[in-house]
């Protein structure tokens, strides 16, 4: 069985320095054996982890939308953040990717209209269900039940900036080989999950705060 923390971040996201030896190190401290890299915008950092770890990495990224953040796992190519929420489904499936929909009814960071939700269940997979960074339990309790009433996917994940956040939420599920596979797996998982400390978004919004600044590259 897997205990697979499906949304990490690496130092390759503008809001986090987390570095990918530093990711290793804690997955197999706190038995992580699978991840799912999602930076903002960028696969790189997923890619080298992949190189390096000995545990499965999924490529995925977090795209950053008009409605706000989508991720597209098991993906080959970047995809652009910027664009429309149909664009970066498009793209996703483009890849022969899955769609999920990270942080949902998280107003700072997700798509929180429901209405606008509905009209995109067609053409999501999968729904995070437990997102430890959500700082109240409001979201993730709609999340679940907006998976179930639709019939969709549920993951979890840690959404991890720093080291110690990695594993606070997670699935566990069979191996899988492939996203066709990993679909089924995810039907059987069981999610596991701990809200962190609100002040675990200090570093991440001192990071963004940085990146803002003129004259200023984070």
């Amino acid at each position: 069985m897997l205990k697979a923390d499906l949304h990490v971040h690496t130092k390759y996201s503008y809001d986090s320095k987390m570095p990918l030896e530093g990711i290793v190190n804690r997955c197999l401290k706190v038995g992580v054996n699978c991840v799912a890299i999602a930076d903002h915008g960028t696969i790189v950092g997923a890619l080298k982890l992949k190189e390096i770890a000995p545990f499965e990495v999924i490529i995925a990224e977090e795209i950053l939308t008009p409605l706000g953040e989508i991720m597209g796992l098991f993906l080959r190519d970047e995809i652009p953040s910027g664009i429309s929420v149909e664009e970066a489904i498009a793209q996703i499936r483009a890849q022969k990717g899955l769609v999920c929909l990270p942080h949902p009814f998280d107003r700072l960071r997700g798509i929180g209209d429901y209405q606008e939700m509905e009209k995109l269940v067609p053409q999501i997979d999968i729904i995070e269900v437990f997102n430890s960074r959500v700082m109240l339990r409001g979201p993730n309790r709609k999340a679940r039940l907006f998976a179930q009433e639709y019939g969709l996917l549920c993951s979890a994940g840690s959404d991890a900036h720093i080291p110690h956040e990695i594993g606070r939420a997670y699935v566990e599920m069979p191996e899988f080989n492939g996203s066709d596979e990993f679909r089924a797996a995810l039907a059987q998982g069981r999610i596991f999950g701990r809200r962190s400390c609100p002040l675990v978004h200090v570093p991440t919004m001192w990071l963004e705060l940085k990146r803002r600044l003129p004259g200023r590259k984070c």
